[in-house]
Formats: structure tokens, sequence, C-alpha cells
């Protein structure tokens, strides 16, 4: 049996000595293929556009703009990819910016090289990967206005509680489905209620939320 193609990843960062290192980490990975690099919003743009890459590992800090911008415009121009921000920087602002702007994850630098991976093989997967100090950010924002957290969340029904666990938990809506039961669909408008109901319109934003207020085991 053939195996499976390899996760197509694109590295974007301004800093050579970043991008070099990334490439002989992620080198190392059979089921990783690293497709090209870009060092600016512009060149991750085209990049995106040419080699279709599954995985865009995306720098915020870009000589000629945001990295938000550069996601916001590959997510418009080539929708099926995934975005995962790489990044040293951390502040309200920009993780509350990062998942607004579609970003399908946000992992800090300091990150480990195993994690590393395993973040790109999950976002790849449709899971939504937050670093545990971007957790924490996300829920300073949402303590910040309206409703607290734990008012939003025990406004859900059961089942919606149900499907968010499942959902903070990294499942797809196809796993979700298949573990309650639930079409596809159903399992949609589940997430539509929810994300209404918590006052977000990301699954990282809600998984966050999520994970910021359940019970210690």
């Amino acid at each position: 049996m053939s195996s499976p193609a390899p996760i197509r990843v694109l590295i974007v960062d301004d800093s050579e000595v970043v991008r070099v290192g990334l490439r002989a980490l992620l080198a190392t990975e059979a089921d990783l293929q690293i497709v090209g690099e870009a060092a600016t919003v512009g060149a991750a743009v085209t990049a995106c556009v040419q080699l279709l890459p599954q995985v865009v590992l995306l720098d915020i800090r870009l000589p000629d703009g945001s990295g938000l911008d550069a996601c916001r415009q590959i997510l418009r121009r080539a929708p099926d990819t995934r975005v995962l921000i790489l990044t040293s920087v951390i502040d309200d602002r920009l993780v509350e910016d990062a998942i607004r702007a579609g970003a399908h994850g946000y992992l800090l630098k300091e990150i480990d090289a195993r994690r590393l991976v395993l973040a790109i093989r999950d976002v790849a997967l449709g899971k939504s990967i937050l670093d545990p100090a971007v957790t924490a950010r996300v829920m300073e924002l949402a303590r910040t206005g309206g409703a607290s957290p734990r008012e939003r969340l025990a406004d859900l029904s059961p089942q919606e509680k149900r499907v968010l666990a499942l959902l903070a938990e990294g499942n797809t809506n196809k796993e979700i489905g298949v573990k309650l039961g639930l079409s596809d669909k159903t399992v949609k408008n589940y997430l539509s209620t929810v994300f209404e109901k918590l006052q977000v319109s990301r699954r990282a934003e809600a998984a966050a939320l999520y994970a910021g207020q359940k019970p210690e085991a």
C-alpha cells in the first residue's frame, strides 16, 4: 500500500536564519514536504497561489506589512490553505486579530520541535491549535466585556456543550458527528449556534473559551 502524500508546507518569515532552521527541522519528517519559502506578504500570497501548500507557517512581522494581512489575502486567494501563525510576538490585540483574520492556529517560536510537528499535522487535518499562553490571552479578552465566559457557557444546551467539548479537544466536524451520531450538517448548525451564544466567530476562540472555563479533573 502506498503512503499518503506528504503535507505540503510553506514557510513565511523575514529571517533567513529562521527559515533555514525550520526547513532543516521539518525536512526530517517523512510526512512533511517544504514546497517553498517567502519573506514578504506579497511573496507569501504569490507562493500560496502557485504552490498550493496545505499549511503555511506564517510570522506576524514582515517587511512589507503584517502577517495578518497576508493571512487574509492567502485565505481569500487560496481558501483551502490552513494558516498557522508562528511568532515570537504575543499581545491581546494580535491574538484577537489573528483569530479574526482566519488563522487556524497561533504558536510561539519557543515551542519545541515535537509539538510544532504535531501542530502542523493537526492543522492539516482541520483542527485548530492555540499555544497555552495564547489561550490565556484569549480568555482575558473574553472577560473584558459583556457576559462572563462562564455565563455564556451556561447558556448552552447539554448537546451544544458536548459538541463544544469535542471541538475543544481538537476534533473536526466529521469526528464530532461520528462520536455523537450526528450528520456533518447538524454539527455545523450546532456550532453556528454555539458561536453565536459565546459571541465568537472562530473555532479557536470557542475552544480557548471552553478550555479556560472547564472544571479541573
